[in-house]
């Protein structure tokens, strides 16, 4: 992993999330190195070579053109954690997410993090001087074996949803972003329903949901791993890539015949 501490020039972007209307994100790259990660486009803006998800730039000057930033642009909701993980790792000995709180807990900007490290209770102090926040974490599998192929250095599944709980505890307002669904170990009826038996343990406010974007780099770094360790179900992922609208209404039905059971409300981004 190449660490390589760096001064941004801005660090809110206007962004075409409709959740949102700016991104912070505190660092390029991230040590979580998900195996299905979409951001991987961002490496062609980084000027480095090695391969994403094996890289960190930290930016270590975020809080001050934060400062600056927020004190000129017209207030909005702010998405922490588009590209990157806000709480990876390295954000233990930086703080660079941390001091950026600081700066936000200060301001009249609504923000939305999103992580899935529960490395963000650390940062309760400040979330919760926040006036308007949300916090989401995202649950991809259960299986902690399976969990270590697909996102090598996240938080385990069972700290997240104690993350979660923690923080409905505190009274924060809460989400969990069920994504990417990974064909064969999450997509079926099973893992679906453990999703929203744990989210309403924990009281998360609504579940996000998405399938797996097979875009070409993720494609081919996912079927290069289903191809050496699962090569059994590869049939399965072959289905899902080229029969991409029958998956996605196959997934569908599941869900919604899981979430008759609930109360939770929810809402397929896929």
């Amino acid at each position: 992993m190449k660490i390589r501490e760096i001064f941004c020039k801005s660090i809110l972007n206007k962004t075409g999330i409709p959740a949102g209307d700016y991104a912070l994100n505190p660092y390029t790259g991230c040590e979580h190195s998900c195996i299905y990660c979409y951001a991987v486009f961002m490496k062609r803006f980084s000027g480095h070579k090695e391969p994403w998800g094996n890289f960190v730039d930290i930016k270590i000057n975020a809080a001050d053109i934060l400062h600056k930033q927020l004190n000129r642009l017209k207030p909005g909701i702010i998405l922490l954690g588009t590209v990157t993980d806000p709480y990876q790792p390295l954000e233990e000995k930086y703080e660079i997410t941390r001091s950026c709180l600081k700066e936000l807990a200060n301001s009249n900007f609504p923000v939305s993090i999103q992580t899935k490290s529960s490395l963000i209770l650390r940062d309760m102090d400040l979330i919760k001087e926040i006036k308007d926040i949300k916090v989401g974490i995202t649950i991809t599998i259960f299986n902690e074996k399976l969990r270590k192929f697909f996102e090598p250095k996240s938080s385990t599944t069972e700290d997240r949803f104690k993350a979660l709980s923690e923080l409905s505890n505190q009274n924060i307002k809460t989400f969990l972003f069920f994504g990417p669904v990974m064909p064969y170990f999450s997509d079926n009826e099973d893992v679906i329903d453990k999703i929203f038996k744990n989210a309403n343990k924990v009281r998360v406010g609504n579940i996000l949901i998405d399938s797996l974007n097979p875009y070409p780099k993720v494609w081919s770094k996912v079927k290069k791993l289903i191809e050496n360790k699962f090569p059994e179900i590869l049939d399965y992922y072959e289905f899902f890539y080229h029969d991409r609208n029958l998956y996605k209404q196959e997934l569908a039905l599941k869900v919604k015949k899981i979430a008759r059971n609930y109360k939770i409300p929810y809402q397929l981004c896929f």
